[in-house]
């Protein structure tokens, strides 16, 4: 009895939470729940270090609002996700989420954020479903459909017609997976075989094994960011690329962050992302150096962008609602928000509250004694279908 007499003094609290705006000129908090530790802990120190150079580069004060952000760790875990954002809302009194490093935190932290009315900022997860699960979502970093279709297309235009796909076995790998294949069958093309490696412990030996019996002319694989190395590894090492297999993927695999870690076993690898620190803009420039000046040398990467032009979207809708905005006024504030990333330029779409953006198919190459991800071709406002 006690327990279920907790849990519905929690429900109320949030139900009714969005009532009690803060008054003008009380700070503004913004709750950042990120992994920082456990296996994903990079993207959460990633997401962290864009958090606070956006701030430092625009101040900490928007509309007459002091801006206070609380870091929260769930450790990758989306029972920690929820229980946090609870405990944010209830307790912390933000009046903004934001973060989740993964699609199954994103979607746990979702009834909290719809049932207390609080806008809810995905900066890293990228299952295409995640925003129509609460109408207080608004995405800033990117989703399988437009990197997974975009590598199809330029594959197919490419002249390649036999593919493998390898993804990791979760909600972002079974999407990209989706989304490469029906392309490349739209297309003409054939997907010989669909692997799917565990997420926990992955050994890929066995499933490039698989891909060399195929003899595909490419692989697609999509796998998180952190295993990328261990995969390209063991591809050079099992001679795929010396028996004439391409290896294809989303941006992931050839991380920013993991590049130069990799060696010359990423050289000549192809990716569709919507981000490389390689990006030729004054903007991307500007913000790669002070990214590298204020953490040791770190390179940014698509995590850190996301966690940057997250921070951007909150401080455009607190400007816009001239710092009283809440819930639904400060979601509605984020529709439409049109601006120049680091990236190139973005959109939050009105009606999806998805992210509009341009996509680049990159190759890896060495410049300067280091390894890049060089955009080799791009395609224009990509948009998710929402399917």
């Amino acid at each position: 009895m006690k327990k279920r007499f907790f849990l519905c003094a929690a429900a109320c609290a949030i139900a009714t939470l969005s009532g009690g705006a803060m008054a003008q000129g009380e700070p503004f908090k913004v709750g950042l729940i990120l992994p920082m530790t456990g296996p994903f802990a990079s993207t959460g120190k990633q997401i962290e270090a864009a958090v606070k150079l956006y701030m430092a580069q625009n101040g900490s004060t928007v509309a007459g609002r002091k801006v206070e952000v609380i870091l929260k760790d769930d450790a990758g875990v989306p029972d920690g996700t929820k229980r946090l954002a609870q405990e944010l809302i209830v307790n912390d009194k933000v009046s903004v989420i934001a973060g989740f490093g993964l699609t199954p935190s994103a979607l746990s932290a979702g009834a909290i954020a719809t049932q207390s009315k609080t806008p809810a900022i995905i900066m890293a997860a990228a299952t295409s479903s995640v925003v129509a699960t609460s109408p207080f979502f608004v995405r800033t970093s990117y989703t399988l459909y437009q990197s997974a279709s975009t590598m199809a297309e330029w594959a197919s235009k490419n002249k390649m017609t036999k593919f493998v796909t390898l993804v990791s076995d979760y909600g972002p790998g079974l999407d990209a997976e989706k989304n490469f294949t029906e392309k490349v069958k739209a297309s003409g093309g054939k997907v010989l075989a669909e692997l799917r490696v565990p997420m926990r412990n992955p050994d890929f030996a066995p499933f490039l094994q698989r891909v060399r019996d195929e003899k595909p002319e490419a692989v697609f694989v999509f796998v998180p960011s952190g295993p990328g190395a261990a995969l390209m590894k063991q591809f050079t090492e099992r001679g795929l690329d010396k028996v004439g297999i391409k290896l294809i993927g989303d941006g992931g695999i050839t991380d920013d962050d993991l590049l130069n870690e990799m060696g010359d076993s990423a050289l000549g690898v192809v990716t569709s992302f919507h981000y490389s620190a390689a990006h030729d803009s004054s903007v991307n420039k500007k913000f790669v150096a002070d990214f590298n000046a204020a953490n040791k040398g770190m390179r940014p990467n698509f995590m850190a962008v996301g966690g940057y032009d997250g921070m951007a979207v909150i401080y455009k809708a607190l400007e816009k609602t001239k710092g009283q905005g809440q819930g639904q006024a400060l979601v509605d504030a984020m529709k439409g928000l049109s601006f120049e990333s680091p990236r190139g330029p973005i959109t939050i779409d009105a009606q999806t509250r998805d992210i509009v953006q341009d996509v680049y198919i990159r190759k890896v190459e060495r410049q300067g004694g280091q390894l890049y991800n060089i955009e080799i071709d791009k395609i224009k406002a990509v948009k998710d279908p929402g399917k």
